[in-house]
Order: C-alpha cells, then structure tokens, then sequence
C-alpha cells in the first residue's frame, strides 16, 4: 500500500513471465557485440571469467530472492535497503537504481536504432529512435500482464537465438557443417596458450563482464507484481541465473573455440562477430541479416525492462516521500503512468544525442553506471547481512528460500564487487566512473540530507517494523535515523 495514492501494484506476473522478465534485463547487447573487450583482457580464459561472474550474480539473486520472498514490496531491494540498512539507504539507492537504468534505456534505444541503419542507412538515427521509444511507452503504459507478455517473446526470441547459436557452433566443432570442416579445440590453446595474459587479465576480464550480468536482480522488482511471490520469485531467479550463465559460458565457449581469440577481440563490427561466422558456415541465409534481428531485438527486450525497472523504483520512491506523491499514483490499468512519463527522461536523451554528438556526455553517464551499478549491488548485499542480524536478534522467522554458504558466500562476493570498484580507477576508458561516480553519490548524500531535514521519507510503510507489529514484538528504532 502506498501513501500517495492508496493502491498497491496490481499481481499478474506469472511464473514464466518473470523468468523471462529476469533474462530480457540481463541479455542485451553486451554478448553479441560487447564481449569483445573482454576476450581481449583474458583470451580463451575469458570463460573462466563468466564463470566466476555468474557464480557471484547467483549469490546477489538469490540474496534478493530471500529478502523479497519475505517481503514482496513496491521497491523490492530499495525498500529493504530502507528498512534495514536505515532511511538513507533506501533513498541512495532507489535513486541510484533509477538513474542507471534511465541511462541503460537510452544507450539500449540508441543501439536499437542504428542495428535497424544496417538495413537502411538512409533512416536518420533520431527518426529511429524516436519510434522505438514510443513503442516502449506504450507497452509500460498498458497492463502489467500486457508488459509481461510482450517482454516474454522478445526474451524468447534472443534466448532461442542463443541455444540455436551454440547448437551450431558444437556440431561446427566437433563434426562440421556442410562445406565448413570441423574446428576442433586448438583454438583454445593456439595463439598464446589458454591463459596468453595471465590471471591479471583473467581478472581485467571480469571487471568488464561484471556489465554483462547487470539486471539480473530485475526479478526481485516484480515481486509486489508477482502472482505468488513467495513461490515463484526464488524459483524465477535461481533460474533465470542458471539459465544466463549456461548461455553465457557456452556461448563464449563457443565463440573462441571456432575463432582464434585475437581475431574475435578485434570484432566490433556486425559482420565480423563470430556468431555471424556460425550462421555462415551453416549456410544460414543472410546470416548477418537474421543476427541483426536477433540483436535488435535484444537491445529492445533489455530497454523495455529497464524502463520498467525505473517506473517500479520511482513508484517506490514516491511512497515513502522521496519523490513528488503523483508519482506514486496508479492508472486504471495499474501502471504508474506518472513514474512513466518522467522515466521516459533517458528516451529523451537518447533522442537528443542521435541528432548532436553527445559523446562527452554520454561519457558521463557511462561512468555515472558503472560505478553506480556496483555500489547498488554492494547496498543489496550488505542489506541481506543486516536482514540475516536483525531477523534473528528479533525472533523472526526464516526466509524460505535461504541463500547456501550465507554469510561467507554474501561476503566472498561483496569483496568481489568491492575490488572490482576499485579496479575501473586504474583501467583504460573506465577511470570516468570514478570521476563522475564520486560527485553524484555526493549529491544524492545532500539532497537525502536536505529532505530529512524538511521531515520528508517518513512516509509509506516500513516491512520490517509491519512484522514486528503484527508478532507483537518489541518495535525499537532500527535504522539509527
């Protein structure tokens, strides 16, 4: 329930439709085209670096899975944060959330529109753009099962063109394909070795596919919109995880076992992206058109969830007095249209930046996610630490679906992420994220400071202190705020 508007977000997710939801965040462009650079750190032991990554985005999905299982709330992890780590917590990082995800929408749009210039160079980008961005508003502005449903088969459609791609790639491996023999495995160990950069590079690897796992804790979010939370959010999750590392790994797998790897870390480009290779040597037809196709749509896909993402973050914000009480409001239909409109930000920007060149700011707003994205996932992790404390200090129950290795395999992967944030300030075209990353936190710092001191943010409720409540256990101040 909400403070502003008293409605609460309609529950008409279904169990498929988040799994999918999960994969649409995750799954943008990073793997086709951005991968890249990553194999450029590492070489062939950029899979070991997945692996690890996919391992500690497990760790962060389930950690959400726990905590929102026990409280399915508009907010998802920022009103835990809020709850548990203390007010301002729940404000810097509902804030933060947003503005990465704004950005994410537009970066996503912008690619979108010049994957469809490879068919018609002559479409001006901003044209392009625009229509896209019109596209995804109405999609956000009608149902949340309408969203669900559309989110479903674009998810598919990138997921099947993975499981195609990687089918292909092992039978072009291991037997052949019509006039392409068989690769085998030399690739992995020619050219330098399987390490040729050592475990640093191992290690620069992950630092950049780190990004390529960010959005998976979409399906936390849609738990005060799920059907039956506490069923299907822990199962959605731990499956959407398992299902993109497998993606991830063998794909890349795939990727440099039939490529050399210092061929594949040059491919920027559409045609020379190994998995237009694949699709050749399958004799797919126009197999740099059908990749194309694949890729727009998965920039679409991650842009249409992101966008959700931050009209549920705003919604939230807005219930606990953090941002203005209209956009708490609901439409008939159950969407935060108001959320909406003023989330549409990062459309207008990516429509601004397609006209002008813009590559200084988008520079910016580069640094301003990365470094944001971490520090979101650090917040989470340190709010399970204090929901484990708390919860046992009060008396309270288990979550369900409680995280294995807890709290050493939660703290494993928060010193990850920590060294991982460390790392942009000494690596080549991410030191930016430090330089815009500090200032902005400072800002969000003086601006919770600013409204505390109006007495805004104590509105909405706060789960944690609703369940002591209703145990009628002593309720004493728990945020230090």
């Amino acid at each position: 329930m909400t403070a502003t508007t008293g409605h609460q977000l309609h529950r008409r997710l279904t169990a498929r439709q988040l799994t999918m939801i999960g994969l649409g965040g995750a799954i943008g462009t990073g793997l086709f085209l951005g991968s890249a650079l990553a194999i450029s750190q590492a070489g062939p032991a950029t899979i070991i670096a997945f692996v690890v990554v996919a391992l500690v985005a497990l760790v962060i999905a389930w950690a959400l899975a726990e905590m929102v299982t026990v409280h399915p709330t508009a907010g998802a992890f920022g009103t835990i944060a809020h709850a548990y780590l203390g007010r301002w917590a729940g404000f810097v990082i509902r804030w933060t959330y947003w503005t990465i995800q704004v950005i994410a929408v537009g970066g996503e749009v912008i690619a979108a529109g010049i994957y469809v210039q490879y068919w018609w160079p002559s479409i001006p980008l901003w044209l392009a753009v625009v229509v896209f961005s019109v596209a995804l508003i109405v999609v956000n502005a009608a149902t949340v099962r309408l969203f669900g449903e559309f989110e479903y088969w674009l998810s598919m459609i990138k997921v099947s063109a993975i499981v195609v791609f990687i089918v292909l790639g092992i039978l072009l491996i291991t037997v052949g394909l019509p006039d392409a023999p068989a690769t085998g495995l030399s690739n992995l160990t020619s050219d330098g070795g399987f390490f040729p950069m050592g475990l640093g590079g191992v290690f620069l690897a992950m630092v950049f596919v780190v990004f390529s796992f960010v959005g998976t804790e979409v399906v936390s979010v849609t738990a005060a919109e799920a059907e039956n939370p506490a069923r299907d959010v822990p199962r959605a999750a731990r499956q959407m995880v398992l299902r993109l590392a497998l993606f991830y790994v063998l794909a890349i797998a795939v990727v440099l076992t039939i490529a050399p790897w210092s061929q594949t870390a040059k491919g920027g480009s559409l045609d020379a992206s190994p998995f237009v290779r694949v699709l050749e040597a399958a004799q797919v037809p126009a197999g740099a058109s059908v990749m194309n196709f694949v890729i727009l749509t998965a920039a679409l896909s991650s842009a249409n969830t992101n966008l959700y993402l931050t009209t549920r973050m705003l919604h939230s914000l807005a219930g606990h007095g953090y941002a203005p009480a209209a956009l708490g409001r609901l439409s008939r239909s159950g969407a935060p249209r108001n959320a909406l409109a003023l989330s549409t930000i990062g459309l207008a920007v990516a429509a601004a930046l397609s006209v002008n060149d813009g590559t200084a700011a988008y520079l910016a707003l580069f640094g301003i996610s990365v470094f944001g994205a971490l520090v979101v996932w650090m917040m989470i992790l340190a709010s399970h630490a204090r929901f484990r404390l708390l919860r046992r200090r009060h008396g309270l129950p288990d979550s369900p679906a409680r995280i294995w290795g807890a709290p050493v395999t939660t703290g494993l992967a928060f010193l990850f992420l920590g060294a991982v944030l460390v790392s942009t300030a000494f690596i080549d075209g991410l030191q930016i994220a430090w330089k815009v990353g500090v200032p902005f936190f400072a800002l969000l710092l003086v601006a919770y400071l600013v409204t505390a001191s109006r007495g805004r943010g104590d509105a909405g409720s706060d789960p944690l202190r609703d369940e002591l409540a209703q145990s009628a256990a002593p309720v004493a101040r728990l945020d230090g705020a």
